[in-house]
């Protein structure tokens, strides 16, 4: 059976980031005509252009950013859909940098959907955060902001023209600037590992199942609806321990001897994460992997069983074992190691962090995960990227 993405022409913004490079990834095995990367780093576009082998003759690669409406309109000439996941994704970067989340997440975004509308593009899929669910911070501010904006341009639009929607995830396994490879390299040097809240929770989900959950969600919506999928969380502390015993024999520690940091919460940081909030209840739909959030201004019958808001505090937490199996192969190289008790020297052990420096996550990111609750000292040294913050 055909796939519908067969023969289409697709673009990504944030096409280098975690998540938009996993949704160019998924969609290579899908049979587009074309898959049209749109980011604003030069050094990431040639790093990702070069890394799909045969499928390359199907990737275009664009540099420009969303903050410029002349670079997206040469950008969108004969695309069929969208994948919007470009934003800025750091909490505490976008609470000290209001203006920059505003026009990036904001405006970026009516960028995007515009330059799409005028050039008679078929869908549009805006990545969206838990954050935006009852959002306590700048980033999840703007995030509600460009959903509503999203969903109010489907309102509006005719019948026969574009198609706009919004996913809404929460955090995603080993991205960009985020805790597990944070942890990992914390791990790697010995500790400690720095938590913020042992008893903070949050959503999780790996890149690939994001990826295909939003290429899914895109292709199966009626328009101006919020998608949100149901996921498993995990408790912060069980996360920090569960990684400390399964890599710190792998990595050549004694589990016993990395220790773990408690250093409080940040400006804007949430105990437990949101993905509907209790205002959104009434107007949301439970399927079997999913809750659909319709407009609130003309919603259809719904129904759902859930009591109050969905939060990562009252869905079921990850067991340390089902934590592990979420992040291996993720970050560095240790579970490639057959033998879970061979020594490994941490000098050369292989770090897999990933994570980008504020001007490249600033505009160009995607979903991270868990950052908010951790963070690394300012005196550590370990390059692990900007503090703060996920989407």
């Amino acid at each position: 059976m055909s796939s519908p993405i067969a023969g289409k022409n697709v673009l990504v913004t944030g096409g280098c980031g975690s998540i938009g490079a996993e949704i160019v990834s998924e969609l290579l095995t899908r049979g587009p005509n074309l898959v049209r990367i749109v980011d604003n780093s030069e050094q990431r576009l040639a790093s990702l252009g070069g890394s799909f082998g045969d499928a390359a003759s199907a990737i275009d690669c664009v540099l420009a950013n969303i903050r410029d409406e002349g670079q997206l309109a040469v950008a969108m000439h004969d695309v069929d859909i969208v994948f919007h996941a470009a934003a800025m994704k750091h909490v505490s970067v976008a609470e000290d940098n209001p203006y920059g989340a505003v026009r990036t997440n904001v405006t970026g975004t009516r960028n995007v959907v515009e330059a799409a509308a005028d050039a008679e593009v078929d869908r549009l899929l805006g990545v969206s955060t838990d954050k935006a669910a009852n959002p306590t911070s700048t980033m999840g501010s703007t995030k509600l902001i460009a959903e509503r904006f999203i969903s109010s341009f489907d309102e509006h639009r005719p019948p026969d023209e574009l198609t706009l929607g919004s996913v809404r995830f929460g955090n995603v396994v080993g991205t960009k600037g985020s805790v597990v490879p944070l942890f990992y390299d914390q791990i790697r040097s010995g500790g400690p590992l720095t938590v913020t809240d042992p008893s903070m929770t949050r959503f999780v989900m790996r890149p690939e199942e994001a990826a295909r959950f939003a290429i899914d969600a895109c292709l199966e919506m009626d328009g101006g609806e919020v998608v949100v999928k149901k996921m498993p969380a995990m408790r912060v502390g069980d996360l920090a321990e569960a990684m400390r015993d399964h890599y710190a024999p792998r990595l050549g520690h004694d589990p016993g001897e990395v220790g773990i940091d408690h250093i409080g919460p940040k400006p804007g940081e949430r105990y437990h994460e949101k993905l509907v909030a209790e205002n959104e209840v009434r107007y949301a739909d439970e399927r079997e992997d999913r809750y659909v959030l319709y407009p609130q201004a003309e919603t259809p019958d719904v129904s759902n069983d859930l009591e109050g808001e969905y939060t990562s505090a009252n869905t079921r937490h990850m067991s340390r074992d089902e934590i592990i199996e979420m992040v291996r192969g993720t970050v560095g190289d240790a579970d490639r190691d057959p033998s879970p008790d061979a020594d490994v020297d941490p000098a050369t052990a292989t770090a897999a962090s990933e994570a980008g420096d504020g001007s490249e996550t600033e505009t160009e990111a995607e979903p991270t995960d868990l950052e908010t609750t951790a963070a690394e000292p300012a005196s550590s040294g370990t390059g692990a990227g900007p503090r703060g913050g996920d989407e």
